[in-house]
């Protein structure tokens, strides 16, 4: 018997198994961690393309739609994509989740506008600005509890920007 208890103590076959089960937890978790990074920091990359993309057309509008429609669903149909026959998909971003603010500065002070046909004093230097700003909340594969909102999505925003005159 003691030379049995001997010969396993000194047994070293099944020790890599072991191991692999204490490590193995952890390097999931560092997959999946770095998949959902990579994830959500894709979703920044073409939030942002959708805001620049959206402010282009600023100078495009149809005379159908107002500037700030015309800028929301460009923005929308960027991040979303189109359909085969060429609409914009009505997901997951939505015409709500798209802000167009106009500001006016007059010699470099800030004046929030949202009429295009506010003017500055007499003798000040005008520049017009308009700016787009996305907002969409994003479903992580794993709900992580320690900065997330309520709901258990990450709130990514970005805004885009451009001198009109």
């Amino acid at each position: 018997m003691i030379r049995l208890v001997r010969s396993l103590r000194s047994d070293e076959d099944g020790a890599a198994i072991i191991e692999l089960a204490l490590v193995a937890p952890v390097l999931a978790l560092l997959t999946i961690g770095t998949v959902d990074m990579a994830n959500a920091f894709g979703s920044k990359l073409r939030l942002e393309q959708a805001a620049q993309r959206s402010i282009e057309k600023v100078m495009q509008t149809t005379g159908e739609l107002t500037v700030e429609d015309t800028i929301a669903n460009e923005a929308v149909c960027q991040y979303n994509g189109t359909n085969e026959d060429g609409t914009c998909k009505s997901a997951p971003l939505t015409t709500s989740d798209v802000t167009v603010t106009h500001r006016l500065e007059c010699d470099g002070v800030l004046k929030e506008t949202t009429a295009t046909d506010d003017d500055c004093p007499v003798g000040q230097k005008e520049s017009r600005w308009i700016q787009v700003q996305v907002d969409y909340d994003y479903d992580p594969l794993f709900s992580y509890h320690f900065s997330a909102i309520d709901n258990g999505k990450y709130h990514i925003t970005t805004i885009a920007g451009m001198r009109t005159e």
